[in-house]
């Protein structure tokens, strides 16, 4: 006899849920009466504050406390702190602990560096840039376009007992200042127009013009600081492998008026030129119409021949 076994529902296995539908797309945030044919805009809080944070600070060397940034962003503490706290224990910022103000590290720096070519122009124009700086007892720094400005990636302070160097990340005006005409003077004409259109008036275009017309002809810039008294910049193109010109290198020849041993403004521009020639060497590139800085040796003629089997002697290397 045959024993029907029935399964009730609540021993049956039991499926499992089906999955949550898949959120939609966030919405570009669009303004009321706004296109919304336009490209997408979208929101990420939390970064933007963060980005709000590093840009403030950018702009205070000194630093700000938490309150004082809070202040300027007009925006609570609450709001920011947690951001700040995770921007500091990450590296972008550094808190003093006597004043509690937060910095800039040189992360932002090095994070360009490494996504850039600017690591290897500087790793190549380091221990170059030490040698000009010693051999011109003046300091020297090196400058990438970066957008429509300049921005000084590196720089080698002067080895003597007093000199004039700038500040590693400083933002600078292409066409007001010696390296930005020099950066001006070597890019291709569109990039030249476009940024002096962006930057400039009509007035200082025509006028810039002629003046960077003479540096491409004279292969640097030399003119008085437009900032300190007694100090004239002189500044030469850096090309990279493939011609383009990638930085400009720069001397902010403080004029000297002790005893302190120095060499003339006019023997720092060869040192400076011959710097602004091997950076570019070591990188891959060399111009071919250029002249040889430093002098070649010369083999005399050789005398007419006696005998042919006899070979010719010539003079001894000069």
């Amino acid at each position: 006899m045959r024993h029907k076994v029935r399964v009730r529902n609540h021993d049956r296995p039991a499926m499992p849920p089906p999955p949550p539908p898949l959120p939609p797309p966030p919405k570009p945030d669009t303004a009321p009466g706004t296109d919304t044919a336009g490209p997408r805009v979208y929101s990420a809080p939390a970064l933007e504050k963060a980005i709000d944070i590093i840009e403030l600070l950018a702009r205070e060397p000194g630093g700000l406390t938490v309150s004082d940034i809070a202040t300027r962003l007009s925006r609570s503490i609450s709001e920011l702190f947690r951001v700040i706290v995770v921007l500091d224990r990450r590296g972008w910022l550094h808190k003093a602990p006597a004043s509690d103000r937060y910095r800039v590290t040189y992360k932002l720096l090095e994070t360009a560096h490494r996504a850039t070519p600017a690591q290897e122009l500087t790793h190549v124009a380091a221990p170059l840039m030490h040698a000009l700086a010693a051999t011109a007892m003046q300091s020297c720094h090196l400058v990438v376009r970066n957008g429509t400005s300049g921005l000084i990636v590196l720089r080698q302070e002067s080895p003597g007992p007093t000199g004039f160097a700038v500040r590693l990340g400083t933002s600078i005006a292409l066409a007001t200042n010696c390296s930005g005409h020099v950066l001006l003077a070597f890019m291709g004409e569109d990039a030249r127009t476009a940024i002096l259109d962006e930057t400039t008036d009509a007035a200082t275009r025509a006028s810039l013009a002629p003046h960077l017309a003479a540096i491409r002809d004279r292969g640097h810039e030399w003119s008085k600081s437009n900032r300190m008294a007694g100090v004239s910049d002189m500044s030469c193109p850096i090309f990279g492998y493939d011609g383009h010109v990638v930085a400009a290198l720069t001397i902010p020849f403080l004029e000297v008026i002790d005893e302190t041993p120095h060499i003339a403004a006019d023997e720092a521009l060869i040192a400076l030129k011959r710097t602004a020639t091997a950076i570019p060497q070591a990188l891959g590139w060399s111009d071919p119409q250029a002249m040889p800085l430093n002098p070649s040796l010369s083999v005399a003629a050789p005398g007419k021949r006696k005998r042919a089997t006899q070979p010719s002697t010539g003079e001894d290397l000069a």
